[in-house]
């Protein structure tokens, strides 16, 4: 348990550290943006590596049980993370790395945008916080709860750097979008039926499948099948 929690702080303390605005932009500098992603793309890889394999060894002390619940809210967390992942990852995304805001006169918040500006952050946030409550012990809260807590938790960051980089554009994104899902279709910001037609079928339907994938991969990936009951 000792070794998860000193993979999560490093997998953790090596995104703040790197996005720092003290730190990132020296590293950008000396590398090139080109050079800097994939530097922190491979330090968070193994960080995350780290991570899994402490996380499969620490033993499981229980915190709660959702008894019968368990699985149906993870699966129910998991459907929505799915599709938001493939149409965060398939759709233009200003808030993603080395993405930037449409200029005036064009839709600042395209398909899943108008759902969240930041899909896949909630996708892995979802992913997360499902996981923690499906299996209540400390190992769990550490992994899952560590990841959740990086994607949630950094949606604000990266909302202040593209407001600092880009004042007005992210005016017109904030002004058109919501960081809570939904949160812009229900207060009368954006339509539901555009929405839909702009993230289209192909995208949900990939979305489903990927979810179907993952369950009955889950065996293979978790050491255990996993089902509504």
């Amino acid at each position: 348990m000792t070794s998860l929690a000193l993979a999560m702080l490093a997998f953790l303390g090596s995104h703040y550290v790197l996005s720092h605005p003290a730190v990132r932009p020296r590293l950008a500098g000396a590398l090139g943006e080109q050079g800097f992603a994939a530097a922190y793309s491979a330090i968070a890889g193994l960080g995350l590596a780290a991570a899994i394999w402490t996380f499969a060894r620490s033993p499981v002390v229980p915190l709660w049980t959702l008894g019968p619940l368990r699985n149906w809210v993870a699966l129910a967390a998991m459907v929505s993370a799915c599709v938001l992942f493939v149409a965060g990852l398939t759709q233009r995304n200003p808030t993603m790395v080395m993405s930037s805001i449409e200029p005036a006169g064009s839709d600042p918040a395209p398909g899943v945008l108008k759902v969240t500006r930041h899909p896949m952050m909630w996708a892995f946030g979802l992913w997360g916080l499902g996981h923690v409550a499906a299996n209540g012990h400390v190992a769990a809260v550490l992994f899952f709860g560590g990841v959740a807590w990086l994607a949630l938790g950094g949606m604000r960051r990266i909302d202040a750097k593209r407001a600092l980089k880009d004042p007005e554009g992210f005016a017109r994104l904030a002004a058109a979008t919501s960081n809570v899902p939904f949160a812009a279709i229900l207060g009368g910001r954006q339509s539901i039926v555009k929405t839909v037609l702009e993230v289209g079928p192909l995208r949900i339907g990939a979305g489903l499948l990927l979810y179907a994938l993952l369950v009955l991969a889950h065996p293979w990936i978790a050491g255990r099948a996993i089902g509504p009951g």
